[in-house]
């Protein structure tokens, strides 16, 4: 009778192990790196933890530029000193950038005019956005921007 209680025992750990693993990969660690992208206050991308090295695409067209591009990027629920917003082409040169002075709460946005990116375009329709920062000082692509014509600002890829 032993034998089957000790198994029944390892049995419930195992079973209570794998459960504790399985819901805690479906919970995010908090204080983690991230960022949220706004197009005139309305938030259009957001990436947070692992999230953050998958870059997407930003659509934006001429009818958008009076609209203001907003970007607040956490490092761990705090928010980086020394930020600068680069946009940069095709071949990653460095077409603008924005720097921004240091501030204490991470409501605070980076933001910059969408006609000031518009006007960017050279050769290319697309264009990356970057962000860099003391805590981040290679930097980070947040999205690539695709110019179009097609009357709205859309978010292209998931």
């Amino acid at each position: 009778m032993l034998p089957v209680i000790q198994k029944a025992r390892t049995a419930i750990v195992l079973a209570l192990s794998v459960f504790t693993s399985v819901l805690f990969s479906f919970t995010s660690k908090p204080g983690g790196e991230g960022f949220e992208i706004y197009l005139n206050n309305k938030l259009v991308i957001q990436r947070f933890n692992s999230q953050v090295n998958t870059v997407q695409s930003l659509q934006l067209d001429p009818s958008y530029a009076n609209a203001q591009l907003s970007i607040k990027y956490f490092h761990c629920g705090k928010v980086g000193k020394d930020r600068s917003i680069t946009i940069k082409d095709g071949q990653n040169k460095t077409l603008k950038e924005w720097h921004f002075t240091d501030v204490s709460t991470t409501s605070s946005p980076m933001s910059c005019s969408v006609k000031d990116i518009l006007t960017l375009k050279k050769t290319s329709n697309v264009m990356k956005l970057y962000y860099t920062s003391s805590e981040l000082p290679a930097g980070r692509q947040l999205a690539s921007i695709v110019i179009g014509s097609t009357n709205s600002a859309a978010l292209t890829a998931k």
